[in-house]
């Protein structure tokens, strides 16, 4: 029968795994027998396409048309892409995705189809070792990968032909083998930094349940920052001749140099390099483990503030065990770091290039025949979704760290008289007004029948699957109608942004608590306005002119204080109106109660029943 298999699609590397007869997870050979395969694609001229360490090879004679660390642009438009790879790349600008020249600019690459040339050599290495085609998959992702990157990496599955059974976050995937193979229980916090990607996870096993408790990190933090800072000291000091400007082939040949010298600084003292670059360019080095540290400390501390984030989101003042992923874990100075940062020495029983891939095919194993009945996976999302509402703030419908599968429910209401539509807005983030968060996706809900502000009664609902995929609905209850998307986010976000979101949702938290107070019962002060502007219209003969002066004087108070920022003020001056506008009202529902009745029997009116939402707040409108 097809076996399923596990694939860690790494920035720098990949691996594919599966389980045994004996129900052992193991990695499979993928590259000339290795179990590594480089995540590098070289296009040739000719339409070849080369994938692993041939590719890797031939990076700094064909930079242009060999394709490195291709995970940084998953999900990415070309407003993301960095200075530092421009210099690398050619692009190509046009479109909503990044897109690669190559092959001498006869052809371009989106992230998706260099990833599927990736994942067609480990499906192909997987056929040969199992003897048949494999069955379903499970890819692993960073967690900290939003909507854009996961539906990135599950169209790079299907392009490579794979049967994508889930996608699973790679510090859980590591967890997942590691408690297996050690038959542990506890809390555990997983530090995951590979080549591209910085993941932390806090998780609790117990009982064959594995329990993310909470989950922080950076989509663009690993080992290539290391070796281009490195490159760049390098360049600087031992280049021959100079070039003040190297080119990308040059480039692409120091950064190479770079990683092989601060890979054997993990384990040597000082090492001395004379390597021959293209162009006739020489670099002649000497760098000592001290001087490395000194170079990449700054980025190995901007890991700091995401594990601090993760222990006290998951209420953990302490962890039983830190479990090291990534290859750059394997630097001196990491370790050192992990150990200052969590007060104890980290587990490193597991090979921390391998761990990731062998959790993903226990989780594939468990999908595809029940291999694994013990083990319960409980997985988060990393920021919380909502809706926009009136005024510019953010109803929270998910909160973060939130266990996925995950589905919420909430009712809202119309704001206008006659409002026959209604636009959802979905954004994600921490802050409490909309243009603080990150806009996924807006659909509008039109048949709205047209009623009196307030009556209509619209449920919208999120979803997010077990790949961390959300979908949205909105219903409303009166008539039935409904709406619903599956949200692809644009690809155009930052790797940074989602950090940034989670720090300045706390630098302020007190300056968005404030405005949100100011929108909300600036709406509130409109709404009465409006309310009482119609009010005078139609009854107006109801007051005598002083009574209807003194409303208006209050109104004017209203409208002042809503021009302001203190919402204590607006809020006084609410209540001040609806003081003086009750009796108004009274006369107002009498007078229309006597018009009803005109020419009834009391017995005629029956008892209707009364429509009741757990949630009344305004969603933007938009009128039929």
């Amino acid at each position: 029968m097809p076996r399923a298999i596990g694939i860690d699609l790494g920035t720098t590397n990949s691996l594919v795994a599966h389980v045994d007869e004996r129900n052992r997870p193991r990695v499979l050979p993928a590259d000339e027998g290795r179990p590594i395969l480089p995540s590098a694609v070289h296009y040739g001229a000719d339409g070849a396409v080369e994938v692993g360490a041939a590719a890797k090879q031939r990076a700094p004679e064909r930079p242009l048309d060999t394709v490195l660390s291709v995970k940084r642009f998953m999900g990415r438009g070309p407003g993301d892409v960095k200075p530092e790879d421009r210099g690398i790349y050619r692009f190509d600008e046009g479109g909503a995705v990044v897109r690669i020249a190559v092959a001498g600019g006869s052809r371009s690459v989106s992230p998706m189809e260099v990833s599927a040339e990736i994942l067609r050599v480990l499906k192909r290495r997987a056929h040969e070792a199992l003897g048949g085609t494999p069955g379903g998959c499970v890819i692993t992702v960073p967690a900290y990968f939003d909507d854009a990157q996961r539906q990135a990496t599950k169209d790079a599955g299907r392009l490579a032909g794979l049967d994508v059974l889930r996608l699973l976050n790679e510090p859980t995937a590591a967890a997942l083998a590691y408690g297996l193979d050690k038959r542990m229980e506890g809390t555990f916090a997983v530090y995951d930094l590979g080549g591209g990607t910085f993941d932390v996870s806090i998780l609790r096993l117990d009982g064959g349940v594995f329990e993310v408790l909470a989950t922080g990190g950076d989509t663009h933090l690993g080992g290539d920052d290391f070796d281009r800072i490195v490159a760049r000291r390098l360049l600087d000091g031992g280049l021959a001749p100079p070039a003040p400007s190297p080119s990308p082939a040059v480039l692409r040949g120091a950064v190479a140099a770079a990683q092989r010298i601060r890979e054997a600084l993990s384990s040597e003292e000082v090492v001395e390099a004379d390597v021959e670059l293209p162009e006739g360019h020489r670099l002649r080095a000497r760098l000592t483990r001290a001087e490395l540290e000194d170079l990449i400390r700054p980025v190995v501390e901007r890991t700091t503030t995401p594990c601090h984030d993760a222990l006290r989101d998951a209420g953990a003042p302490r962890v039983d065990g830190v479990v090291l992923v990534g290859g750059a874990t394997r630097t001196p100075l990491v370790r050192r770091h992990v150990r200052a940062l969590f007060g104890q020495e980290p587990l490193t029983d597991l090979d921390p290039d391998t761990v990731v891939a062998l959790g993903a095919a226990v989780q594939a194993d468990a999908l595809d025949r029940g291999g694994r009945e013990d083990v319960l996976l409980l997985d988060v999302i990393p920021l919380s979704l909502g809706v926009e509402m009136m005024g510019g703030v953010v109803e929270k419908i998910i909160l973060r760290n939130s266990t996925i599968p995950a589905s919420a429910a909430q009712q809202f209401t119309t704001y206008a008289d006659g409002q026959t539509g209604m636009v959802i807005h979905v954004v994600q983030g921490e802050r409490e007004l909309a243009r603080d968060c990150r806009s996924l996706a807006r659909f509008t809900l039109k048949g709205i029948p047209p009623m009196p502000a307030g009556i209509a009664r619209v449920e919208i609902t999120y979803a997010v699957d077990a790949d961390g995929i959300l979908r949205v609905s909105a219903r409303e209850l009166t008539t039935g109608i409904e709406q619903q998307i599956q949200v692809k986010a644009t690809y155009g976000l930052g790797e940074e942004e989602i950090e940034r979101m989670l720090v300045e949702s706390i630098e302020h938290a007190e300056a968005d608590v404030t405005e949100r107070f100011v929108r909300e019962w600036r709406v509130e002060g409109d709404r009465i306005l409006a309310s009482l502007d119609s009010a005078f219209e139609i009854d107006g003969e109801l007051l005598a002119p002083p009574e209807r002066a003194a409303i208006e004087e209050r109104m004017r108070g209203l409208r002042e204080a809503m021009a302001g920022s203190d919402y204590l003020a607006v809020k006084a001056w609410i209540e001040s109106v609806d003081a003086a506008s009750k009796e108004f009202a009274e006369r107002r529902m009498n007078k229309h109660v006597a018009m009803a009745m005109a020419g009834h029997r009391v017995e005629e009116f029956a008892e209707h029943p009364r429509v009741t939402g757990s949630k009344e707040d305004d969603l933007e409108n938009q009128d039929g």
